[in-house]
């Protein structure tokens, strides 16, 4: 912690932030993982703004009672204030810097915002792998390098875990003999990888990449040379271009059950598809919502058995087969109706419901990289037996890879076969 940064509790709160002008806070806890990963980040905000905020830190779990009267139920969050009034946006979870730093900007005049941003210094920094993506195949990958005693770097524009962290429970992970939540196996995984040696760089902005030359620059002022990396940047939901669909995401539209089942205490809500991820997390949505409807195209589903089994045992779950969506509707402040089609009659119909998850598949995160990659015709990565892509030095591991199978346990391979190797060609 720099000394432009002051520690202090519940009952120095009033003179420190409400009658000091322009003050940002962290509240913050021990064991946590995003703290971590934010406090690089503000030690070094604190040191270009230091002079003309008051930079506060908080220990959550000693100011308890501060902290929820605050409404502060998470570590980290930053609060910003200003002549005792919060301003700006209230910052929790994997807090990048480009979000700090606009909330920063709203404390001081804009003449001194721009001579600020003159001052920032560029770093710059070499390792011998870089992994960009922190899902299993990204850990693993870690994990394999630093222990062969490579200087080991993950890139993040998220916290680690990937999808994975927001699966409510894995089932068929090796080496647990009951189901463990996504969110601990891949705090497993990363911890593993903190202590082989790994450095991260977790919720980042990836300002810069150059494959061919090797180096990644994050938030714009480092600058990373690598002799080998790995692209893990793995997947995420497809949409399926439903009227309403993009309009609404976030007002009843959602694809994360983990994320936002809890506000359906109750309620009837609309599924969409049919696959491992629908199901699996249908279950999981019926801990609240009194009714899932489970619309899908096919005339059975695609799940797992015993995903299926659970399923079809459940009292709360309709299925609704070869039918689709074709719009989505709102009225009022979340979607409450699902327009969908017959596939056989073509008669159309609607579902009333309070909100909508769609689990259509996955589309390979690949925004902002090198063109340059061969690519197949679903848009991944194409790479050999060792997981090399058709550029020099460059691996492409997990569910950017071309594959026929997408699980925790292939990524997990993908990231060993890349880890082995690159420790082997470094060595010769």
């Amino acid at each position: 912690m720099t000394e432009k940064i002051k520690n202090i509790s519940a009952n120095e709160f009033e003179e420190e932030v409400l009658k000091s002008g322009s003050v940002v806070v962290d509240f913050y806890s021990t064991e946590c993982p995003p703290c971590e990963a934010l406090a690089s980040k503000y030690d070094a905000l604190s040191e270009v703004y230091g002079n003309d905020i008051k930079f506060i830190k908080i220990f959550r779990q000693e100011n308890k009672e501060l902290a929820l009267s605050l409404g502060v139920t998470s570590s980290p969050t930053l609060l910003f204030y200003k002549d005792g009034k919060l301003v700006g946006n209230r910052l929790t979870g994997g807090i990048k810097r480009s979000e700090i730093m606009k909330n920063l900007d709203l404390l001081i005049p804009e003449e001194k915002v721009v001579s600020l941003k003159k001052s920032f210094k560029k770093s710059e920094t070499n390792c011998d792998v870089l992994i960009l993506g922190g899902g299993p195949a990204g850990l693993t990958s870690g994990i394999y390098s630093a222990q062969a005693k490579l200087n080991t770097i993950i890139v993040d524009k998220d916290l680690p875990g990937g999808q994975v962290k927001v699966t409510h429970m894995v089932w068929n992970y090796p080496g647990y003999s009951e189901p463990i939540s996504g969110y601990m196996l891949m705090h497993h995984m990363a911890e593993q990888a903190k202590g082989a040696g790994v450095n991260f760089r977790s919720a980042v902005d990836v300002t810069g990449i150059d494959l061919v030359n090797k180096t990644i620059e994050i938030d714009s002022v480092e600058t990373i040379h690598a002799k080998k990396i790995i692209l893990a940047t793995g997947s995420s939901p497809k949409q399926i271009g439903v009227k309403g669909e993009v309009e609404y995401k976030g007002q009843g539209i959602s694809y994360c059950a983990t994320c936002d089942a809890k506000f359906y205490e109750g309620k009837h809500v609309v599924v969409i598809g049919g696959g491992n991820s629908a199901i699996e997390e249908t279950l999981f949505i019926t801990k609240f919502a009194s009714k899932v409807t489970i619309v899908h195209q096919f005339d059975k589903l695609q799940a797992n058995k015993v995903a299926q089994e659970k399923a079809f045992a459940n009292s709360k779950i309709k299925f609704m087969f070869e039918h689709e969506p074709r719009e989505f509707v709102k009225n009022g402040s979340t979607v409450n109706q699902v327009i969908v089609e017959d596939l056989k009659t073509h008669e159309y119909k609607t579902i009333e419901c309070d909100g909508v998850f769609i689990f259509a598949g996955m589309k390979p995160n690949l925004d902002d990289i090198d063109n340059r990659l061969t690519l197949d015709n679903w848009g991944y990565v194409n790479v050999d037996a060792n997981m090399k892509t058709n550029i020099d030095d460059v691996f492409a591991v997990g569910d950017l890879a071309r594959k026929q199978y997408r699980q925790i346990t292939t990524a997990v391979s993908d990231g060993t076969i890349a880890a082995i190797t690159i420790s082997k060609e470094l060595e010769a």
